[in-house]
């Protein structure tokens, strides 16, 4: 009996060793994959911590490209290319545009060469001037009137239509922190003045109700 209970503990004592010696492992291995995953996680948390308003509004206004509309092309040496002197600027105020089309296609659309004007069922409108220029841009407007322009689609916050093709639909999916840092972004360019003509409203389709109100987009 004494030599079976001896080689049975033995045994038992094997295993406990032999199971504590698989726990450290994986624990060890967890917590080197923790290790490697933690360096990248706090990598893009602090570059976000780091960054000011302004800096992180930059860069949600590249990613929602809001220089494709706002800001007007220029010819260069590779063709139509943004013409940064103008920077958010708007559809140029020297730029006149042809009357609105007739369209049997209820819903179809046309851009002007500088994609800062657009023709379609509702008339023409035009990209607005986003920088803060106070006479012809965003300067006037506080932070609140700005939010309550993306949030409500509504010019100056309370007045008429935003009109197409201005996705505000999409950018009023930014959080406040979002909106508030794109708005700090925009009071740091330059300044340019350009009076941005306002919309020509056609009368709507037959059967499509009645158009959004004139100005610009």
């Amino acid at each position: 009996m004494n030599r079976t209970y001896h080689k049975s503990r033995k045994y038992a004592l094997l295993f406990c060793a032999i199971f504590s010696l698989i726990i450290v492992v994986a624990v060890s291995s967890c917590k080197k994959t923790g290790d490697q995953a933690a360096p990248g996680m706090l990598k893009d948390s602090t570059a976000k911590a780091a960054m000011t308003p302004a800096e992180r509004g930059k860069y949600l206004v590249a990613i929602a490209s809001c220089n494709d509309c706002h800001t007007p092309l220029k010819m260069g040496p590779q063709g139509p290319e943004p013409d940064m002197s103008r920077m958010l600027a708007g559809h140029p105020a020297e730029m006149k545009m042809p009357p609105a089309p007739k369209m049997d296609m209820p819903w179809m659309a046309a851009g002007a060469a500088t994609l800062t004007a657009w023709a379609g069922p509702w008339g023409i409108s035009y990209t607005a001037n986003l920088t803060p220029d106070s006479a012809t841009g965003l300067g006037k407007w506080d932070e609140t009137t700005f939010m309550l322009a993306i949030r409500n689609g509504k010019h100056i916050g309370t007045g008429r239509d935003i009109l197409p093709p201005m996705p505000w639909q999409w950018i009023k999916q930014m959080t406040d922190e979002d909106l508030k840092a794109v708005y700090a972004y925009l009071r740091t360019i330059p300044a340019v003045h350009n009076q941005v003509p306002d919309a020509v409203v056609a009368p709507p389709p037959p059967g499509m109700g009645g158009a959004p109100g004139a100005g610009k987009k």
